[in-house]
């Protein structure tokens, strides 16, 4: 009788261990989850194209910009795309755009992102979907050292100045929800905003922390007005087309990625632009 046990034992003990093995299989699995498997169909397209399409601007000092004197891209999100290009394993294609019709492009497919520090608005959510900020920028005015009745942010606001923005930037709304007596102005291009500065038409332009550093730097007529109190910051992301939760989860994680390995502080660094960038995991 007992080697009949005994026996019986030896005969179960194998279906025992496989069915304990099954349970904690599954009951593993269901900690790991399923999108850390899933590759969305535009990072399949991507894949199979072997490349990366990206919208920039060219225009965005410190940012997307190509220089005048050498022809080539420079900035910390020609760095970035570089960098997210390479961790796809694909190469890189970048799609000239505008603040104008950058979300025209996105939604026609004329680029897999936009990758050149696009400013979170609720306008603009409704027509694409953004990642985890990576930039925070305030708001600043340029003028002319010539003019004398413009010596600082708070004189902005004055019956017969003429304040010159962008047309699509986030600064167009601000301003126009601001300005109580001054004039606003909006032109399409940005280079356009000096040329009325510079001939007198308007009296001050609105840039942001790293355009407002360029004409520092390039231009010795400009002066930078910086607001004694903070202005709105503007949150700046990545921008993809709307409904896609796969593709928009994995560009988060090359944004978590490089806020935790540090590529995102070092190109800052690189750039001028640490003190905007958003360097916490």
């Amino acid at each position: 009788m007992k080697q009949q046990e005994k026996h019986s034992f030896s005969l179960t003990k194998p279906l025992l261990i496989l069915v304990y093995s099954l349970v904690f299989f599954l009951l593993g699995s269901s900690f790991i989850p399923v999108s850390a498997f899933a590759m969305s169909a535009r990072e399949k397209n991507i894949k199979e194209a072997g490349k990366l399409r990206v919208c920039i601007w060219p225009d965005y000092f410190s940012i997307t910009y190509k220089n005048k004197k050498t022809g080539e891209l420079e900035g910390i999100d020609i760095d970035l795309s570089r960098a997210f290009a390479s961790d796809l394993g694909v190469e890189l294609e970048y799609v000239a755009t505008h603040f104008g019709v950058f979300m025209q492009d996105i939604q026609a497919d004329r680029c897999d992102l936009a990758m050149f520090g696009v400013g979170i608005t609720e306008a603009r959510k409704a027509h694409i979907d953004y990642t985890e900020p990576y930039l925070s920028s305030g708001m600043y005015g340029v003028a002319s050292k010539a003019n004398p009745y413009l010596d600082s942010w708070e004189a902005m606001d004055q019956t017969g100045v003429v304040v010159v923005v962008q047309k699509g930037t986030y600064m167009e709304g601000v301003m126009r929800g601001r300005l109580k007596n001054a004039e606003l102005m909006a032109v399409i291009k940005n280079s356009q905003r000096e040329i009325e500065v510079r001939s007198g038409r308007a009296d001050v332009f609105i840039a942001d922390y790293p355009y407002g550093q360029k004409m520092l730097q390039v231009y010795d007529w400009a002066k930078l007005l910086t607001p004694e109190e903070a202005t709105t910051h503007i949150q700046y992301a990545y921008a993809i087309k709307k409904d896609q939760p796969e593709w928009l989860e994995r560009v988060n994680t090359f944004v978590q990625a490089i806020k935790t390995d540090g590529r995102l502080e070092k190109y800052a660094k690189e750039n001028n632009l640490l003190p905007i960038a958003l360097t916490e995991p």
